[in-house]
């Protein structure tokens, strides 16, 4: 279920801060953050986020294209080792 239109993105007011902060400064740094529910807003193009995984930081370059969407969808927190019982491509 998506959020309703009325209430707007949701994005963590110091999440903007920070961004602003970055931008005023005009240097190239990353933004460490742990907030993986934040959406990414229009403001946020051309900034780098670290986005915590569970484990490090993982750089995410913000693009047009991502706008709209949550920072958690870039930063995977699972890594998929294969099926515990496939012994399909182990052949004697």
């Amino acid at each position: 279920m998506t959020r309703s239109v009325w209430k707007g993105p949701f994005v963590d007011g110091f999440l903007l801060k920070k961004a602003e902060k970055v931008r005023q400064s005009s240097r190239n740094e990353i933004i460490k953050t742990w907030n993986r529910r934040s959406t990414i807003l229009p403001q946020f193009v051309g900034l780098t986020f670290g986005v915590y995984n569970g484990q490090k930081h993982i750089p995410v370059s913000v693009t047009e294209d991502m706008i709209g969407h949550k920072f958690g969808e870039f930063s995977p927190s699972r890594s998929f080792q294969g099926h515990s019982g496939d012994k399909k491509s182990v052949k004697r």
